[in-house]
Order: structure tokens, then sequence, then C-alpha cells
């Protein structure tokens, strides 16, 4: 202010403004004027109120109305705010009119305004549900601390002032005093459970304890009772809940395409326009919001060719970034707002230690002063605490809501890919994208102000710097910028290495997905080692680009840890040789060094978020591209409300193909279904149908024409879709409870005797993929969910192919027919089954696809046509069926009698339409041959179409058996308690122990080193020769001193800087050695596992270690073990050096060790049971992905997606739960441990204050400034001691599985049996007993029974006979209780699980196929040559499929045989036991789901290729085996039969004669 403004505003106030004596240097204490006590103590809260006002105000606006508390301290608030508005309306009124200066009344008259308004405040807030309010705290505690001081003044300088104004100040003071209480508590009413949980406390605690995180104190102390569950927890912030953050984004990611597209538009202006046969839609919408199209087009509106990592997405892709910028961009502003804050005060606490020292060393200063200084260094630690918590708080539960919106958009991307955008993407890389990707991006975003603020800091340490040496600290400067394109080097060679990384852990994750989900038919093949070597060869990748990265973090190590003495030493060594006059005194030298090791910190920042700003890069590239994959287009199918008498479904001259740019699959198809009518498709293996029907689902691209549909749609897809649920939840699916219609479908669906077997009923847990359910049984339940949603449109594509002809019939009759439950319905119905065409309303036939008929039964009948040609080629198959029956003497067989007689009736009309020679005609239709070639028919029909009874009957006994005490899928389990040293240890020692020792040591080396260079400065600037200022410092010996100092501060650098070189590399190599051995032994023993573990294990669940667990071995514990390392040493350097120099802080330092390590007990035992519960809840979010996965067309046919997405959200947001009481607790921990810290630092202040006379200021100094640095340090070693414990979980987890227990050994030397055996394949049953488990019944009780070389032998047997025991136990999936079973005389119990499984062959009923070339699917081991891998391909009629592939035996198979129909993997199966052909065949319903084509030649060529062979079939139906030469009856573990079938039959008591009459065979 000039002086007249000044003089103009005491006449305002009728006193003078400002007296510095009265102030700074008046003996009692500090006073200010009347005139400022009036205005500006005054005016200050009430200027904080009106800045907060309106944003506060516009916050509240755009809160919804919320349910308002119910708590009574609202009044009391109120209450308050009215009395303290009383006062000082009464100040006003009495000012006014008492002649008071007009400083006085104004006052009275914004303050009684402020009450007013706060009132004003309460209100509103009470409306919109607000219990706590930042702004108001504030403005009473900025009202009580105005106070204090006129507070303070009153008492010391008591004068007689108006006894009015004397008696409404003290009730004005006491009544803020009172509002700042009450407004520490919350006003909170009874809580509301959210979901069955309480409500998350941060919601409802007053604003002090949410920013001193109190809130989280009685969780704290639970864990620290008990070990926590997930029911203690609270539920999750409502701030934080997917279905608030989700819609948020794609919004914004609908802004952000519509934006890139406008771009791109303009780039593209000039180029090739778009083929108009292909042209894509001009009203795309942006993917996620069911766009079709995904990333922009190329040339010619296809895609460039190549892959482009997860998604295929090439090219330009929008920015993720922008996406979250825009979302998330103004909380991250608050939250770096706070950082910067933190990083002024923090340097502070310089300038006030030079101001103890001034007050020790001057005993004129007043002693208030000492006291004022004291709680200056308390009240700068406390509100830096406060910023650097908030920032952090703020930060990472952004990070935290990024990683949930990030999931969230991948999870909607993959329900809404279309084939092309499938085709290079695996679900083990998209889990990859979720698990991997999206953590980085949550790390990353939670430590981004380390981009601003490292910088920031180091302007400001340089600022003071200069003000301390002047120029020469641009010395240290020029070093600064030297090594920033060192920094950039590493940063570019790292992004590189990441992108290579995270492709090899995208293969590595996509290989073991596949390896786990197929367990069982590695094991039946003993190929564990050969999927072994190729997850361990992508692993040898995946760690050379780690060590690689390691190395690169090691150099980055020193560089950084070498800069800041390196800059220190440059800078004192500038100092010193820029001129003879320059002395380092101990003031400058430590004032500089303290400055020094602040500037330590964002140096040591700057390569960790180089680090971490790669690495985000790389995820965001890569989730951009998966997210801007083409997907279906919504715009394919047109979808209207149904109108009378319109179709229901109409496809007018529409062309469909997968992918861009390849000729149509199907061609000019145009049909429509009317309503209610039900329509066939038929065709042969090839022709199209199950493309039609994704083409009318709009699950393949349309080209031309259209595709309008009337109505809801219900799927029943060829592969049946099981979800891990109930089979009750199955049926429900997404439909409304009906008990009615529920137990309707059960009858229709012939599911009630399946109730009957299942242990728990309809509340029995369905396995993932349906594991315990037949096939049979799965595509019933598959049925039984779409008639049970009562939809308007039934698309059915081939549903009875895996029931048998009387299921069959059953279905047709009750659900599908003209008189099942789904008459009235529009039913599209893919089927070979003929015997039911007769009963369709209309018929379409696909030939080389293109609709080549179309019309009625009769119509189609009446001419010889495509369809009378399909006809004619059954008839041809059941000919040669017949013929090879006959050579091999099968005896006759029969079918349902209804059956057979309709489907004999279509034979005999095809017949005689196509003109077959008169000899067959005359032939078939001779009496003899009709009835035999009718009953062969049947036998071999019913052979194909399983009994689903008989079948389920059999797996769900022993299933049920086996798990009768046990959930099916366990819960994960998660350790509690500490994390034993063992597990340290196991760390350790997978390091290599004599490597970890070393590296410790070179550490211990460095920072003896780093101390020292410190004693050494110290001598140095207490040198006396030096320090004499009547030595000139020009002389020679002078020089030579002062060199002699700077050269061993240089040598000891260089000392620091070898050590700590050595130690980066020894570090960085020993913890990809622990990687490595830690992977290794976990993929090793996992593969060990029995059958058991894998049946009660989700996948998801054990891929969840091999990606997240690895993720954080290979790159967080790392990190995080560097850090505790450094802490941990430099707590106890520093330390030592206290105790030397003052040992009275001691003291102090004793006890607050002690409160350190209570409060780090007390934290970690929470910290670490939420890590635990946070991994086990991560795991079910993959499980539910790759489910969904699997189910994407059913669940888009159902229109299901957004019940999916819903749920997905639901699991991320449970997961996100305890992740956010993980946040809390830090946060906790960091506040209360920053509080144990400004206590010390107040402690070292008040020795001095008090202790002033007894102690000198370098003494003070040193004291004060270690107290800082100790209390930095105890802060930062609690906490990563305490990170180092979480993330060491990590290792427990992998440890877990690397201790389950396994099989028996695979290889046995000592009994190895030749390459030849077994020479003849005789199989004996000695006394043979099994159980599953321990404690549980035997299933086979005493098996004897010799079966012969070359033998031909089917087993049978009732329910829970033990049939499947038996083929478990041949294989030794399962051991034996007692008995022994002999192979050519030879124990099998004595031979390796390999030795054995290598040498017998089993045909799967589920082909199972790998992603990989055909090559690697016929021969893992590569063991084969071409030619035998062609004769086997020829053998099993592939060759002629492989031979037209441009890449042959390299053709890749996709993703479990994506590329491969159905029949082609069954096939490829047969071609994998041609390879073998051992002299031992299990066959297990092995052409139960293939079509009839598949079925006769699999059929054909085993008769002729294992005619030598013991080939023994395990008949889940009874038709299978009519054939053999011998059939054992298994009853309830024990052989009750044993004979040739036409024995059996001919005995009328026999089982196997009563289980055929059952089955309509007599």
């Amino acid at each position: 202010m000039s002086e007249a403004e000044l003089s103009g505003f005491e006449s305002f106030c009728g006193s003078e403004f400002w007296n510095l004596t009265l102030t700074w240097y008046d003996p009692v204490g500090p006073f200010f004027t009347v005139c400022f006590e009036e205005t500006v103590l005054k005016w200050i809260p009430i200027g904080w109120l009106l800045l907060s006002a309106i944003p506060y105000c516009l916050y509240l606006r755009r809160l919804e109305k919320d349910s308002p508390p119910r708590g009574r301290l609202r009044l009391l608030k109120q209450l308050a705010s009215v009395y303290l508005a009383v006062i000082a309306l009464a100040d006003l009124i009495k000012s006014a009119s008492g002649g008071q200066p007009q400083a006085t009344t104004l006052s009275a008259a914004l303050q009684c305004v402020a009450y007013l308004f706060t009132l004003i405040l309460l209100q509103v807030e009470y409306k919109k549900g607000v219990v706590a309010s930042g702004v108001l705290f504030f403005f009473w505690l900025f009202s009580l601390l105005c106070g204090i001081e006129p507070f303070y003044s009153k008492i010391v300088y008591y004068t007689e002032t108006d006894p009015f104004f004397k008696a409404t100040f003290y009730c004005h003071f006491a009544g803020i005093l009172v509002s700042l209480v009450l407004n520490c508590v919350a006003d909170n009413g009874p809580e509301d459970l959210v979901d069955g949980r309480r409500p998350c406390p941060e919601t409802r605690s007053s604003f002090l304890a949410r920013i001193a995180y109190w809130w989280m104190t009685p969780l704290l102390f639970t864990g620290y009772r008990k070990s926590l569950t997930e029911s203690d927890l609270f539920a999750l912030n409502p701030r934080d809940v997917c279905t608030k953050l989700v819609p948020k984004f794609l919004r914004v990611w609908a802004k952000v395409w519509a934006d890139f597209r406008i771009r791109q538009s303009r780039k593209n202006a000039l180029k090739v326009p778009v083929p108009v046969s292909y042209k894509v839609s001009e009203e795309e919408r942006a993917p996620l919001l069911g766009g079709g199209g995904g990333g922009p087009p190329g040339p010619g509106g296809k895609k460039p060719p190549g892959r482009g990592g997860p998604g295929g997405a090439t090219g330009p892709t929008p920015s993720l970034f922008t996406a979250i910028v825009k979302i998330f961009g103004a909380r991250f502003l608050l939250s770096w707002s706070c950082k910067i804050v933190y990083d002024f005060v923090q340097f502070i606490n310089p300038s006030l230690l030079k101001f103890v020292i001034e007050y020790v060393e001057d005993t004129s200063i007043p002693v208030w002063k000492g006291y004022i200084y004291a709680a200056a260094f308390f009240g700068s630690s406390i509100v830096s605490s406060f910023f650097f918590h908030q920032m952090f708080h703020i930060g990472m539960t952004s990070a935290m809501q990024i990683k949930a919106v990030v999931i969230a958009a991948i999870y909607r991307k993959a329900l809404l890919l279309n084939a092309a955008g499938k085709k290079d993407t695996t679900v083990g890389e998209v889990v990859n994208l979720m698990s991997v990707d999206a953590q980085r991006l949550q790390d990353v975003a939670g430590y981004l102000w380390m981009v601003f603020s490292a910088p920031l800091q180091i302007t400001i340490a340089i600022v003071l710097l200069w003000q301390e040496l002047g120029a020469s600290v641009l010395a240290g400067l020029a070093v600064m910028v030297l090594l920033i394109p060192v920094n950039g080097a590493l940063a570019s060679a790292q992004r590189k290495l990441q992108v290579a990384q995270m492709k090899n852990k995208d293969d590595r994750i996509k290989l073991l997905n596949e390896v786990f989900s197929g367990i069982k038919v590695l094991k039946l093949y003993a190929w564990e080692l050969s999927f072994q070597r190729q997850v361990e060869q992508i692993r040898e990748r995946e760690l050379i680009t780690l060590k690689k990265t390691a190395y690169l973090s090691a150099i980055g190590t020193f560089t950084w840890t070498c800069a800041p003495f390196l800059v220190t030493l440059a800078t004192f060594a500038a100092y010193i040789l820029s001129s003879s006059e320059n002395v380092l005194t101990a003031g400058k030298a430590f004032t500089a060094l303290s400055l020094f090791n602040i500037l330590r910190v964002p140096l040591s920042l700057l390569p960790m978020i180089i680090a971490y700003l790669v690495t985000a890069m790389v995820s965001v590239n890569r989730i951009s591209k998966f997210l801007s994959g083409e997907e279906i287009d919504p715009n394919l199918v047109l979808r209207e409300p149904h109108r009378p008498g319109a179709s229901r479904i109409e496809v007018s001259g529409a062309d469909f193909c997968w992918e861009k740019g390849l000729p149509p699959t199907l061609r000019d198809i145009s049909f429509s279904l009317p309503d209610g009518g039900l329509t066939a498709v038929v065709g042969s293996v090839g022709a199209g149908k199950s493309s039609l029907v994704a083409g009318v689902l709009g699950d393949m691209l349309k080209p031309r024409g259209s595709v309008t549909i009337r109505g809801r749609v219900a799927l029943v897809s060829q592969q049946a879709w099981i979800q891990n649920a109930t089979l009750r939840d199955n049926i429900q699916f997404t439909g409304s409870w009906d008990d009615h219609r529920y137990a309707k479908v059960l009858d229709c669906c012939a599911l009630r005797p399946d109730l009957e077997i299942l242990p728990g009923g309809d509340m029995t847990e369905i396995g993932e993929k349906g594991i315990n359910l037949s096939g049979g049984q799965k595509q019933r339940v598959s049925l039984a969910r779409a008639v049970y949603q009562d939809a308007d449109i039934y698309i059915l594509d081939d549903p009875l192919s895996a029931v048998d002809s009387h299921v069959g019939k059953h279905i047709f009759d009750q659900v599908i027919g003209p008189n099942g439950v789904l008459a009235g319905k529009t039913r599209l119905f893919v089927t070979n089954a003929i015997q039911w065409l007769p009963f369709v309303d209309n018929i379409l036939v696909l030939s080389q696809g293109t609709v080549s008929e179309h019309g009625t039964y009769e119509q189609l009948m009446s001419r010889n046509g495509p369809f009378a040609q399909f006809l004619k080629q059954y008839i041809t198959q059941e000919a040669e069926e017949n013929e090879a029956d006959e050579e091999t003497g099968e005896i006759g067989e029969h079918e349902e009698p209804e059956v057979a007689r309709l489907k004999e009736e279509v034979l005999s009309r095809v017949e005689r339409l196509t003109s077959e020679d008169e000899d067959a005609i005359s032939r078939r239709n001779s009496p003899t041959n009709t009835a035999r070639s009718s009953s062969r028919r049947g036998g071999r029909r019913l052979s194909r179409r399983m009994s689903s009874r008989q079948q389920d009957v059999e797996q769900i006994k022993e299933e049920a058996k086996r798990k009768e005490r046990e959930k099916l899928i366990q819960e994960e389990r998660s350790a509690t308690g500490n994390v034993k040293y063992q597990v340290f240890l196991a760390y350790f020692k997978a390091m290599n122990l004599r490597m970890t020792v070393s590296f410790f040591l070179f550490f211990i080396l460095y920072q003896t080193a780093s101390v020292f260079a410190n004693v050494w400065l110290s001598i140095w600037t207490e040198d006396p020769y030096l320090n004499n200022a009547s030595i000139p410092s020009n002389t020679s010996e002078y020089a030579a001193l002062q060199n002699l100092y700077l050269g061993g501060y240089g040598a000891i650098g260089a000392a620091q800087a070898v050590f700590v070189l050595i130690y980066a590399l020894l570090a960085a190599v020993a913890f990809v050695i622990s990687s490595r051995k830690l992977h290794a032994k976990m993929l090793s023993n996992i593969l060990r596992a029995p059958m058991s573990f894998f049946d009660t294990t989700p996948v998801g669940r054990i891929v969840n270690r091999f990606s997240r667990d690895i993720e954080t071995i290979d790159n967080l514990l790392p990190q995080m073990f560097r850090s505790w390392i450094s802490t941990f040493f430099n707590v106890m350097s520093t330390i030592v050096v206290i105790s030397f120099s003052t040992p009275a802080f001691m003291s102090v330092i004793v006890p607050l060790g002690v409160l350190y390590v209570f409060v780090q007990r007390f934290f970690i035992s929470t910290s670490r049971q939420l890590k635990r519960i946070e991994s086990t809840t991560r795991s079910p979010i993959y499980t539910h992905f790759s489910e969904t996965v699997t189910g994407t067309q059913t669940i888009r046919a159902y229109g299901a997606s957004d019940e999916f997405v819903n749920e997905s959200q639901r699991r991320v947001d449970y997961n996100q739960i305890f992740y956010f009481a993980g946040i809390a607790a830090n946060r906790w921990l960091g506040f209360h441990l920053d509080f144990c810290g400004a206590l010390s630092v107040l402690a070292a202040t008040l020795f001095a204050v008090i202790g002033r006379g007894s102690v000198n200021g370098g003494t003070v100094g040193l004291s004060v400034s270690y107290a800082l640095q100790v209390t930095a340090a105890l802060n930062w070693m609690v906490r990563m001691s305490s990170d180092l414990e979480t993330n060491i979980v990590s290792v427990e987890r992998l440890e877990e599985y690397a201790k389950v227990q396994t099989e028996a050994e695979w290889d046995i030397p000592q009994t190895r049996p030749p390459p030849s055996w077994p020479p003849a394949g005789a199989v004996t049953f000695n006394d043979y007993a099994v159980r599953y488990r321990d404690g549980l019944d035997l299933v086979l009780r005493g098996i004897t029974c010799d079966i012969r070389s070359g033998e031909k032998v089917g087993i049978v047997g009732r329910t829970g006979a033990g049939k499947s025991s038996l083929t478990l136990a041949l294989f030794r999936i399962i051991e034996a209780a007692r008995g022994r079973v002999t192979i050519d005389g030879e124990d099998i119990s004595g031979l390796g699980l390999h030795q054995l499984r290598s040498r017998l062959t089993i045909l799967p009923q589920d082909p199972v196929i790998f992603s990989g070339t055909l090559r690697m699917n016929l021969d893992p081991f590569d063991e084969k040559t071409d030619a035998e891998l062609w004769s086997a391909l020829e053998l099993a009629h592939l060759k002629s499929f492989a031979s037209a592939l441009p890449e042959g035996l390299a053709y890749q198979c996709g993703e479990e045989g994506s590329n491969l129909s159905v029949g082609q993997r069954q096939l490829v199966c047969l071609a994998r036991t041609l390879l073998r052909k051992s002299k031992i065949l299990v066959l297990d319903e092995a052409t139960a789901a293939v079509d009839l084509e598949t079925d006769a030649l699999i059929q054909q060529t085993i008769r002729k290729e294992f005619k030598d062979a013991t080939v023994i079939t395990i008949a889940h139906r009874l038709n299978t085996i009519l054939d053999s030469d011998r059939v054992i009856v298994l009853d309830r573990g024990l052989i009750k039969e044993f004979d040739s079938p036409k024995a059996l039959l001919q005995k009328p008591k026999s089982s196997f004669y009563s289980m055929a009459r059952d089955a309509n065979l007599v």
C-alpha cells in the first residue's frame, strides 16, 4: 500500500493498520493492531467463503438429490450458525448506532451475511444428502485461527472497552469453536446397506476424518484382531462404480471416434473410392456403441493387411489417451494441484531451520519466537502431509476408475467383434489386455504427477542453490542437461523392448489358455512335455527381453543414482575453482547438501516415470488397436416390430461373407419365414447351413441384400454353450422366474430324469464349459434355455445331433414339431435328420453357398432336384455301411419303430424318384433285405445319435460320487496371517543365494561410501587451515589442500559409482533368474497336477497366476525390492550418523522407531490380507470373460449383451472394493507416519528452544536436519516394507501352485518298456479297485478279467457302474486302490505315466485342437516325417483339404481349431490316432457329435486301420458295441457279465438283455 492508501485505510479503521514492532519485536508475543484485527483477520474466512461459494454451489447443483441424513447434528449446526448470525447482527446494530469505525460496522455486516449463508448451505447440503462439507470446515477453521490472536491480545493487554463488545467477542469466539467442533463430526443417521454391505465409510465421514483417513481405522482394527474376510469389507464408493463411470466413457469415446473419422476422411479424400459392393454403412457409430466396421478403412474400403496387435486393427487408431484425459483430466488436475502445493511447502523447512539456528545463537530474540518456529515446523509438516496424501488418494482412485472403464470397454468390445475382428485376437491376448495392460495404465496414472513435479522440484532447488553458491550451480545444471540424451536413449530402447515383451506375453498367455482348456487331451496323449517346451520357448524370449530391460534399468539406476553426487561434485568444484575467494564453509556446504538431498528425489523419480510412460504408451496403443477392431454392424439386420400378416424373418438377395474383400460364402439368399411356421434347412457338409444361421443373426458381413427380423430371437447353437452356474440358472438365463413354465420346459426337453441323477438336482453347479454334463445333456439344456425364454423366433442349429432317436422323437414331438410347445412360434430348423422333414412347413435346400431349392416337402419330393440328390447321398452312405456291416457279421438292430417307419418311407420314395438301378431297388425292396437294411440303418443311426439318458446317467453319477462332498468349482483360497519367511526365502533361493548375498554386499559398500562422502565433506569444511581467514587463499599450500579434499571427494564418488553399477547389474540378473525359476517351477508342477485339480479350478484362475502374478514378479517386485534395499540401508546409515553426532536425539529416535514398528504391524496385517483377497477376486473377472467369449453368438442372439456387461461390471466393482480399501489403507499409514514424523521434528525443535544457551547452532542444525531426514527415511521404509510384503504375495501364490499335489512320475528309466511295447495288446485286470479320493467309496470294487490281443470289447453298464472310471484307470488318470492292471504281462503301475499313455491310443468324443499349425496338432514332438503325416491325413480323408491349402502342413488352425469345421477337427483327431497306431485303441463315443459324412469316414477308417488292434469301446449307448467280440457288463463297480453280445442276448435274464430291451433293441 502507498502512504496515501494506508492513511485512507487507517481513517476507515479509526486507528493504525500495521505496526511491525508490535507484531514481531514485542517481548510478550506477536500482536496485531485493532484495525488489522477488525479487517484482515475477519475478512480472511469471509474471503474463503466467497471464493469457494460459486464452485461449491455449482458442485452441489450437479449432485443428484439423495435421501437426507437422518441425524440431528444438522440442527445443532444450523442453531450455531443462527446464534453467530444473531451476535453479528447485534454487533452491527450496536456499531452502527454507537459511532464505531466503519471497518467494525462493515465487518459485522459481512459476518452476519456469511453466517446466514452457512445456514443456507447447510440446508442445501441436507437436501442433497451431503454429510460433511470441506468448505464450511475450512471456514470455521480459518475463523478460529484468525480469532486466536485477538483473544490472546484481549487477555494479555486488558484495556477498558465497551462491555457489550467484550461480551459479544467472547460469545462469538465460543460459537466459532463450537461450530468447528460440530463440523468435525459427520451428520449421519442409521446405515442403509448397499448390496448387503455397509456403505463406504468415506461417504459418511466428516471432512477431518476424510483428510486424516480415520474412517479406515475400524477396518484396520478388525484386520489387526483377525484375518480379514470378504464379508468384513464395505461397499464401493458410489463415485467409483462402473454404472456411473462407463456411460460417461462411452459418450466421450463416441465423440473421440467422430473427431477421428473427420480427420481420417480429410486425409483419405484423394484416395481410391470404396467399391460399391463392399461399401461400409455411412452411418457407422463408434465401436463399443454398436457401430460396425471398427477401425478406419484403408484404400478400397479394406483394412490394410497385416496384424496390428490385439484386435487386428492396423494403421492409425483413435486415441484412448484423449478419451481418458477428457473424462478424468479434471480430477488429475485437482490431484496435481495438491502436489504443487506440497512441492512448495517442503522447501519451507530449510528457511525455518535457518531461523531456529539464529534463535539459538542470538539470546536477544524473544522466547515466543522459538515456540512459533517449532509450531511452524509441525504445521508445515502436517500441511505438506495433507496435500501429499490428498494428491495420492485422488490420483490413485482416478487410476482405479481408469482401469475399471478400460476393462469394461475391452469386455464390451469382445462382445461386438465380428469374425475379422476376432481373427487375429485370442482369448489369452484379450485377457492380457485386461490383466496386464489395464493394470499398467492404472499404475502409471497414479504416478503421472512425477512428469511435472520432478522438473518443478529441480527448478526450485536450483534457484535456492543459486542463492547459496551463485553461478557455480550452472555446472551442476550442465551435468543434468548432459544426462537428458542418455535418458532419451534409454527410454527409446525401453519402449521397443516393451512392445516386444507384450507380444511375447500375449503369445504365452494365449498358449497357456489353450493348454489348460485342453489339459485332459494332453494327459491322455502324453503331450505335456511338448507343450511345456513350447511355453518355455516363448517364456525364454520373454526373459531375454526382460533381461535387456533389466540391464537398461541397471544403467538407469547407475546414471540417476550417481547424478546427485555428480551435480554436487560439479557445483562444489566450480565454486572452489572459479575464484580463490570462494571458501566452502560448513553453512554453505550443508545448506547446499540439504538442497541436493531434496534434488535427489526428483532425479531418482525421472527414470521411473520414463519407464512408466514407456509402458503406458505401449499399453495405450495396444488397447486402442483392440478397441478399433472391426465390429458387428447392427445395421446389417433390420429389426422391426411385428405386424399382423408379416413374415418373422425376411432375407432378400443377400450375400454373406466373413471378411471384407473375400468372396461371399453365401450368395443371393432369399427366403421368408412366416409367423408360426416351421422351416427346415438341409444340405451336405460345407453347404453353408451354419453360415446361414450366422448371416441371419448378423454375425457375418452382408455386402448386398437385406435381412429383416421381426420379434425376439432364441438360438440353439450347434455346439451347446453352457455357463459355469447352476442348471436352473443356465435354463432361466436372463428371463424372469416362472415356476409353471420352468416345470413344463423340464418335461418337454426330457430333463426330468437328469435331475434325479444330478447330486443337487437343478441347483447342481455346472463346471466350466459344462465339464460335468454329457454332450446330450448340454444340448438339451441349451434347448431348454431357448424354450424358457418364450421368444417369437427360434433358430435351431441341428439341436438333435447329440441325442438318440427316442429322445430326438420326444423333443421333436414335444418341442419343435407341429404339436410341440413351440407350435405357433417361427422356427428355423437346421437338420440332417430326414425323418422329420415330412412334418415341416417349408424346406430350404442349400448347395454350394446358394439356396438351390425351397418349398414344402411334397413339392420338393415331386421333382428330382437337389433335395432328392441330398437324400440319395444319404442312401448311398447307408448302403455302404450295410455292406460293411454284413462283411463284419454285425447283428441286426432295431430302432424306435415309428422313427424307422418314417425314415423308410422317405428313403423308398427317394429311391423311386432318383431312378436308382433296378437291381439295387429290387435288392433293397426285397422283404429280407428291406427288414435287414432297415434294422441296420436304424442301428447305425442310433449308434450315431447317442442315448443321452444312458450317457448322462453314467457320467453324472460317477462325477457326483467323486464330488459329493464338495462343490465342483472350489473357491479360490487366499492365505491368512503374516507372509511366512519361507516365501521370502523361496524368492531368494530362486534368485541364487550367492548372487543375492553379492548384490547386498555391493549395495552396503555403496551406502558406506555415500556416508563417508558426507563425513569427508564435514572434515573438509571444518579444516582449521582452510577456515583461517588470515591465511591468503592464493597460496600453493592452500590450493593443494583444496585440491586434495576435492580430489578425495571425487574419488569417493567414483567408488560409489562402481559399487552401485555392480549392484545394479547383479540385481538385474538375479531378478530375471528368479522370474525364470518361479515360472518354470509353477508351470512344471501344474502340468503334472491330476485331472481333479483342473476339474475344480477354473482356467481363468490358473491363467491369472501366469499373467498378473508373473507380471508382478517380472516387473513390480524387482522395483519394490530395489526401493526397499535403498531405503533400509539409508535409514540404517542415517541412524548411525545421528547416534555419533547428536546422541541426545536418540531419546526421540528409539521410541519413534518403536511407534513406527507398531503402526506398520497394525497396518500390514490388513494391507496384506486386502492384497490377497484382491488377487482372488480378480480371477472371476477373467473367468467370466473367457466364458463370455465362447458364447458371444448365443449372447448376442438372445439380446443379452447388456446383462453380461452388467455382470462383468459387477465383478469389477467387487474386485475394486478391496483395491480401494488397499489404497485407503496406504493413505492411512502414510498420514499417521507423517504425523509421527512431525512430532519428532517438533521434539527436535523444542530441544533447541528449551536448551538455548547449552547447545550451539551447528548441533541444532544437524539435529533438526537429520530429524527431517530420518523421518522421511523411516516413512518410506515403512511404506516400502508394507508394499514389499503386499506384493510378495504373488510369490506366495506361485508357490502354492508349485506345491499342488502331482500325479505319479512321467518317466521311470528302470521300468521303461521297449519301443515295440505292447507287442500284442492283451489287457488283464486282477482284483482291480479304485476310488477317486481318500475317504470316498470305491467306484471299482474288484475287477478281474482278460481282454485278448486283437479283441474288440465293449464296456457297458447302468448308472454308476464304473465304465468311465475303467477308462480313466487304464490311462492312470486315477490310481488303483488295490489290485493291478497288466498289458502284455507288464504291470502298468510300475510304468511312468508317459511310458504308459504314449503307448495307448484314444479317440475322444470332443475334438480338441490347439492354435498352431496343422503339423503341430498332429505331431507336437516333431517326430514324424512329412510323408507319414500326409499318409495319416490321407487315411483320415483330410489330404485333399490340406493339400488345397497354400500353407499345407503349416496351416494355422486358429484358437481351439476355429479355422476348421467340427467334422474336420474330429478327422484331425483321427489322424493323430492313426499316427500313433498303437496295439490298444480306446473309443469314447468318438462320433457322437459329428455329421453323417464324418461319422461314416471315421468308422470306415477305424475298421480298416485297427483290424489287428485291441479295441475297447466305452459305450454310453448300447448300439455302439453290438458288433464287438465280447461285452463287459459292469454293475456297481463289479463285472456282472462278460461274453459275446449274441450269447448275452440269448439269455433273457441277463443284465445286457435287460439294457437292450430298455433301449428298444430287442
